[in-house]
């Protein structure tokens, strides 16, 4: 599931730099979590296809991108979602 993920949010915003992480484990007994995990992950993506975007608009961005994916298999995810001057910002 993450080279499905990373696949697809690579293809749609081109990022300078994408981190997709696996915290099933960290979700084992709570709603959503399944035997074999691949339930719950934590996305941060740096783009320029972000760039005037609200961080709302963003995440919807990202969530549309991953439609199929979060209606059978992920449970959750936890998105950071900039752009590399905001990344730069950051520092």
């Amino acid at each position: 599931m993450v080279e499905t993920i990373r696949d697809k949010l690579t293809a749609a915003f081109a990022p300078a730099a994408l981190d997709v992480v696996d915290e099933s484990a960290r979700h084992e007994g709570h709603a959503g979590a399944r035997p074999g995990g691949e339930t719950h992950f934590a996305v941060r993506i740096v783009s320029n296809a972000f760039e005037g975007l609200s961080r709302v608009e963003r995440q919807r961005r990202v969530y549309a991108c991953l439609a199929d994916e979060l209606k059978a298999r992920v449970h959750a995810l936890s998105l950071t979602v900039l752009t590399p001057a905001e990344v730069w910002n950051e520092h």
